[in-house]
């Protein structure tokens, strides 16, 4: 139920503190789940201070109980425990402070770890988040390797030392951080999230030795995976040993087994490399020596050819076909020529045989009148009538004369 309140009419603190604290009883007793991070179990105290955190969202309360509640799973629970508690909000009103004053407190078993973890690792696995698409190549060659792991740890040296024995001019950016307890997820998170940031960095590798299963959980928080999944960097998972398989294994563009064999297949070896470029280099000059061989051979083969140690043989030979076939164009050239003489000579006469000056030649003539029209029948020409007659050597003038009575 919202208050009204005002510049003018406001509440007091103690008011708003007794509001709260009444809001918080009505909540009733519940179950809260988180991870035990301060225990505070003073001689011949009778309350048993103790801080509970939930190590995915980093957000802690404060928890009360009487000793006899706590010393039921002393001996099962300690800092750094899983459990789940039965407790009731309760608000301490002078100093405005919340915290649960617990009456029950249950440690959360193996079973019930692996079965959370298997619901969250579905749960990640319908997102996407361990798809094989989205995993990244690893380079051949990384100048800068980003290494998160425990400081001065096993998982540390492993990888150090493996990958500089492989690749002696490898550097490492490593941010050492806690590898289990509470402040693991919140310290792997910034580092990889650092690591990332770094221009740099080629490939991360999150390592850390072997372990319970309880040990091996910040491995498995939900925001460290998302915060892998998130990465540009390639990252390269190398926790526990082979049979440990925390969530991180999964997001992770590639999983090592151990820190040694996340140094083997993130760094190259360089004996193995020089030993690939001598065998590179050296099939490389048998391909050219037998290339060389083979044309040396093809051009032997090419000299040894008659045409190659006589090329003026090639010539002479076809000298005299060149010859007889001149000879024989010339010939039909001539033959052709000769026809076409005679049948322009035969041609020429007909010509002159149906010319009218070549039938003049023979005597006759052509009689005009003074109008020019040739005269063809006796009829066309009066009595008396001038007419001009052309003979083969001219023309001359006539009259006719007429007719006999």
């Amino acid at each position: 139920m919202a208050l009204t309140t005002s510049a003018e009419a406001p509440l007091p603190v103690g008011e708003v503190s007794r509001l709260i604290g009444g809001w918080i009883d009505r909540l009733g007793v519940i179950w809260v789940e988180g991870q035990i991070t301060q225990l505070s179990r003073r001689p011949g105290a009778g309350v048993v201070f103790l801080t509970l955190r939930d190590p995915s969202h980093d957000i802690s309360i404060g928890v009360t109980c009487y000793r006899k509640v706590f010393d039921a799973v002393a001996d099962v629970v300690s800092e750094g425990a899983r459990v789940v508690v039965h407790a009731k909000p309760e608000w301490y009103a002078p100093r405005g402070q919340l915290s649960l004053r617990a009456v029950e407190i249950k440690p959360v078993g193996i079973g019930e770890l692996l079965a959370r973890l298997e619901q969250l690792k579905r749960s990640l696995a319908s997102e996407g988040l361990f798809a094989l698409d989205r995993k990244k190549p690893l380079p051949f060659l990384p100048h800068l390797v980003g290494l998160v792991c425990g400081r001065a740890s096993a998982a540390e040296r492993d990888v150090l030392e493996n990958a500089r024995r492989r690749w002696p001019a490898v550097r490492f950016e490593v941010r050492n951080v806690a590898v289990q307890g509470v402040k693991a997820v919140p310290q792997v998170v910034r580092a990889v999230e650092e690591l990332d940031a770094h221009e740099d960095v080629d490939v991360i590798i999150v390592a850390r030795g072997g372990g319970s299963v309880e040990d091996l959980l910040p491995f498995s928080d939900e925001q460290l995976i998302r915060t892998v999944a998130g990465c540009r960097t390639p990252v390269v998972s190398a926790i526990g040993h082979e049979p440990d398989s925390p969530l991180l294994d999964l997001v992770a563009d590639l999983r090592a087994s151990t820190p040694t064999d996340a140094a083997k297949k993130v760094v190259p070896d360089v004996g193995e490399e020089l030993d690939r470029v001598r065998g590179l280099r050296d099939r490389a000059l048998r391909t050219v020596r037998g290339l060389l061989d083979r044309e040396e051979r093809g051009l032997a083969h090419a000299l040894a050819r008659p045409v190659m140690e006589h090329p003026q043989r090639m010539v002479e030979v076809r000298e005299d076909e060149v010859a007889a076939l001149l000879a024989r164009s010339r010939r039909v050239l001539g033959h052709l020529l000769d026809r076409a003489d005679s049948e322009l000579s035969h041609t020429r006469a007909r010509v002159r045989a149906l010319s009218p000056a070549a039938t003049m030649e023979r005597g006759y003539a052509v009689l005009q009148r003074a109008d020019g029209a040739v005269v063809r029948s006796p009829g066309e020409v009066a009595e008396g009538e001038e007419l001009r007659a052309r003979v083969a050597e001219g023309e001359f003038t006539v009259r006719r004369a007429p007719d006999p009575a």
